[in-house]
């Protein structure tokens, strides 16, 4: 049965997850969004020889007894090791390369397998299956004298390498006896020998990860866990434009059963600012430069009209959303979709999420080019837009589909834009639009506490005139629209507490939305709840909440979207960006000082 304990790889051009027995059951090439080239997550394994079985790529070894898996430190290179009954050990080394190549960034769509006979006489099969037309067939096939060609309509791969061509495409066992290196990717010939461009791939990529690694400012404490967070969310930017993907799957549900699967390889405004602000304080600046560039991009295309929450990663406005009747699903959960309809949703909070990201251009002077007159001039139509529609009905920041309120979250950051506009004016010398945009932010402060704060719940609620409580109410000091100290916010943390907290986890909302009542918790929220308790001044709770957090990663350190709360078991999507942020963000809030730890 699939789950979700799978190894990510990567190069920020694609991306791949590896089970633990080193089978590649999801990849989609040749971008995060494209064809669903791997898709063995989505639709079981069969018979071996079934010509219905296909959609993934397996080193299958005979006998096979046991299996291990780790990164290697520091890098986003899986190795696995896989023993027979026999003494036989074989080890899979999977990654995507990327390095510095003549003054460029070397990401090609390429996927690297190097086997390695560690001990005894393993005897491996190799299944390359891949799939086109999302699942519905196999590409035709002709091969050479060392590689295979697969022909989609579409796309063209290319398998280089040094095992047997006729092994390979009659997958006939073979001992390995040495090594023998797989390289799938464009339909163009390796300059070297496969082995030697893997080995040398590998040690340049390698070299790579672990320089970035070093480049990072990382809290003392929890090192591994904030690293591991930091490399998976550089693998979900898509370099190319600067897009930053909610996660590499489409379709995972959020509970057993749940009609709740949508399709997340597209960028979300609002995901992408997290993600940003995460990287940044780690000093990885060069991401969100990227992705300013995306943002920027995307709202000059939309013009005039109001920005969408999600856009995908080439800045394409559509993303029509249908369902897949050729893959049956996450352990049969269906249906499989592909496209998502929240670019049609109205949700206001995508002003701030923009605005706040851009902020960091005009005050970080780490960075190469700096925000300036003219870019603040771009980001003030998007301010104007926030002062319009603040107080307007949205879907809200959980997209709820079937209804549409005035929320809280929205609101605030709609504000949250208007306050930052005000702040970079200020550090520009502009103090006209200084005046301007912060007599807007207080007017609309005074608006959201008027018609938030519920004197009965002794706390801001999650709609205008409501009563109901929200988890996004937890961000209300972490986006300086309260003081931490302040009694109204503390009060409203209390308030969560009482209605959303399940156990160790926090639930988005509890109330009836469109599919009926949520069954797991959203794992960013008890983040987000860390962060809070933290700031209130409860930071035993909030320590000692993190780590059972950090006990629900798979063994790789990665998380999903949701969680049941009770058998502890991952949903949703994977590997949720969202997730990771909540990590790197609590790392840093809780760990102590460096200058404190010796």
């Amino acid at each position: 049965m699939n789950t979700l304990h799978l190894g990510l790889i990567g190069n920020c051009s694609v991306g791949a997850l590896i089970d633990g027995h080193g089978e590649i059951t999801w990849a989609c090439l040749p971008r995060f969004d494209g064809d669903a080239t791997f898709c063995s997550l989505l639709r079981e394994r069969g018979a071996h020889g079934s010509e219905a079985d296909f959609g993934y790529f397996a080193i299958d070894l005979a006998d096979v007894e046991r299996a291990e898996q780790h990164y290697l430190d520091a890098t986003a290179i899986l190795v696995t090791r896989l023993h027979d009954r026999h003494g036989g050990c074989v080890e899979i080394t999977d990654f995507a390369p990327r390095f510095g190549h003549f003054g460029r960034m070397f990401r090609p769509m390429m996927l690297i397998r190097s086997l390695r006979r560690i001990s005894g006489s393993p005897r491996i099969t190799v299944r390359l299956r891949p799939a086109c037309n999302q699942g519905a067939q196999r590409p035709a096939v002709t091969w050479g004298s060392n590689h295979i060609r697969y022909v989609a309509p579409d796309l063209v791969l290319r398998l280089t390498t040094d095992a047997s061509i006729t092994a390979v495409l009659q997958e006939t066992p073979f001992f390995l006896e040495d090594t023998v290196t797989l390289v799938l990717g464009p339909d163009e010939s390796l300059p070297d020998s496969v082995g030697e461009t893997g080995s040398r791939f590998l040690e340049e990529t390698t070299q790579h990860w672990r320089e970035w690694v070093r480049s990072l400012a990382i809290p003392f404490e929890w090192q591994d866990a904030v690293i591991r967070a930091a490399i998976t969310l550089k693998l979900n930017a898509y370099d190319d434009t600067g897009a930053i993907v909610a996660a590499m799957t489409t379709s995972i549900p959020e509970a057993a059963g749940s009609p709740r699967n949508w399709d997340y390889r597209y960028c979300w405004l609002r995901d992408g600012y997290f993600v940003v602000n995460a990287l940044n304080r780690l000093g990885a600046t060069r991401t969100m430069e990227r992705y300013l560039a995306y943002i920027l991009n995307v709202a000059a295309s939309a013009s005039e009209g109001p920005l969408q929450p999600v856009y995908a990663i080439d800045g394409r406005a559509t993303l029509a959303e249908s369902e897949v009747s050729t893959l049956p699903g996450y352990r049969g959960m269906g249906p499989v979709r592909i496209g998502n309809l929240a670019y049609q949703q109205i949700q206001h909070d995508v002003y701030g999420s923009t605005i706040l990201a851009a902020t960091h251009v005009f005050f970080d002077q780490r960075l190469a080019r700096r925000g300036d007159e003219a870019l603040f001039h771009r980001l003030e139509p998007l301010g104007e837009r926030a002062v319009a529609v603040y107080d307007k009905p949205d879907a809200g920041i959980w997209e709820l589909r079937g209804s549409a309120r005035v929320h809280t979250f929205s609101s605030v950051m709609c504000w949250a834009a208007c306050d930052r506009l005000a702040r970079i004016a200020d550090r520009l010398g502009l103090l006209e639009r200084t005046a301007y945009w912060r007599t807007h932010a207080d007017r609309m402060h005074g608006v959201i506490v008027d018609r938030t704060w519920n004197p009965a719940r002794n706390a801001f609620v999650s709609t205008f005139d409501g009563d109901a409580m929200d988890a996004s109410l937890l961000l209300l000091a972490e986006v300086g629209f309260l003081d931490p100290a302040d009694a109204r916010f503390v009060s409203t943390v209390a308030a969560i507490e009482q209605d959303l907290r399940r156990g160790d986890f926090i639930f988005r909302y509890v109330e009836k939305d469109d599919f009926g009542e949520p069954e797991n918790a959203f794992i960013i929220c008890t983040f987000w709840y860390v962060n809070a308790l933290t700031a209130i001044g409860r930071r035993d709770e909030a320590h000692a909440l993190f780590e059972k957090l950090l006990a629900r990663r798979t063994a790789h350190g990665l998380l999903t979207e949701h969680i049941d709360t009770e058998s502890g078991e991952l949903w949703g999507n994977f590997v949720q960006t969202y997730s990771m942020v909540g990590l790197i963000n609590s790392a840093i809030r809780l760990s102590i000082r460096w200058d404190q730890a010796f």
